[in-house]
């Protein structure tokens, strides 16, 4: 039998919602495996969650830099929010994004390029020293387009082009760049408030396409339907789960009535050409990233009975 520890437990709770004492029976019933216990909830319909929440968990800011037509996003890490709001850390940010823009977003290289003097890798080294607190460049990513543009957009602003959650959109198109610019980052807003997998059903992966269907299937075979019945209710979940998923289905949260795909459509008579989503990236502040809580404490001894 699987040792379900209580950090196991934390952990599903953060991603699912769910209570502790229903995490860690999910845990118990799927020999720990994590991801099989989110989809143990969700088919118990004690977790309705969709998709995997990244535990935002680490501080730190996420820098985006434009030129022209190519944009890059980087993020770097911290201990404390504090660090994060010092002028200093924001400053070795915004330096970094313009390196890693100059670099494609290629985060090896960033880390060995030129940066006062030194490489932005010692110089980093140099701000944990001088500052006391652990920091690192977490990942980067850069996007182009041709023909077309490349929008940003960083929510919860530390300063200008920094923040805690940064996205870049590529609409291509050969129509009105001021137009189609306004357009992206219209987009860029609302990619960072919905947070798609994927462009369409057809970008999304296979094995998570899979995963949704399965889970979904169970689910309606507990109203004890027929199979032939049961596939047409099948039909509707998943394209309920597009609907919530998938960048081209989604409502724009803009307007919260039309679909993306028709605001292309519209957009596309304004600007005088027709507009494609090339692509998009999104990054928030240390998702996917466990970081120790203090408070913790009181829950686990409830859990096991004040043992």
């Amino acid at each position: 039998m699987a040792n379900i520890t209580a950090a196991m437990v934390k952990d599903l709770r953060d991603k699912t919602g769910a209570g502790m004492m229903d995490c860690k029976t999910a845990l118990n019933e799927t020999g720990g495996d994590m991801e099989a216990a989110i989809d143990w909830l969700r088919k118990k319909g004690i977790s309705k969650a969709a998709k995997k929440a990244g535990r935002a968990a680490a501080e730190g800011l996420v820098g985006v830099a434009v030129d022209g037509n190519t944009g890059v996003l980087l993020e770097v890490n911290a201990e404390t929010d504090f660090v994060a709001r010092n002028d200093e850390f924001k400053q070795f940010v915004k330096d970094a994004t313009a390196l890693a823009l100059a670099e494609g977003g290629d985060l090896e290289k960033l880390l060995a390029r030129p940066m006062g003097g030194s490489t932005v890798q010692h110089t980093l080294t140099e701000l944990v020293a001088k500052i006391g607190e652990n920091m690192s460049i977490r990942r980067a990513a850069a996007i182009s387009v041709s023909p077309g543009v490349v929008a940003a957009y960083v929510h919860n602003a530390a300063a200008p082009e920094l923040g805690k959650i940064g996205v870049l959109v590529a609409l291509k198109s050969e129509g009105d760049r001021e137009k189609l610019a306004a357009l992206a980052k219209q987009i860029a807003m609302h990619v960072a408030a919905a947070s798609p997998l994927a462009i369409s059903p057809e970008h999304l992966a296979p094995e998570v396409v899979e995963r949704e269907r399965n889970v979904q299937a169970d689910i309606a075979r507990q109203s004890g339907r027929p199979e032939n019945v049961i596939e047409k209710m099948m039909e509707g979940r998943m394209r309920k789960f597009y609907e919530e998923t998938v960048l081209l289905q989604q409502t724009f949260v803009i307007d919260g009535e039309t679909q993306i795909a028709k605001v292309l459509e519209k957009a596309a008579k304004d600007v005088g050409a027709p507009i494609e989503v090339e692509g998009f990236v999104r990054f928030q502040v240390g998702e996917g990233i466990e970081k120790a809580e203090s408070d913790f404490a009181d829950e686990v001894k409830q859990m096991a009975g004040g043992a």
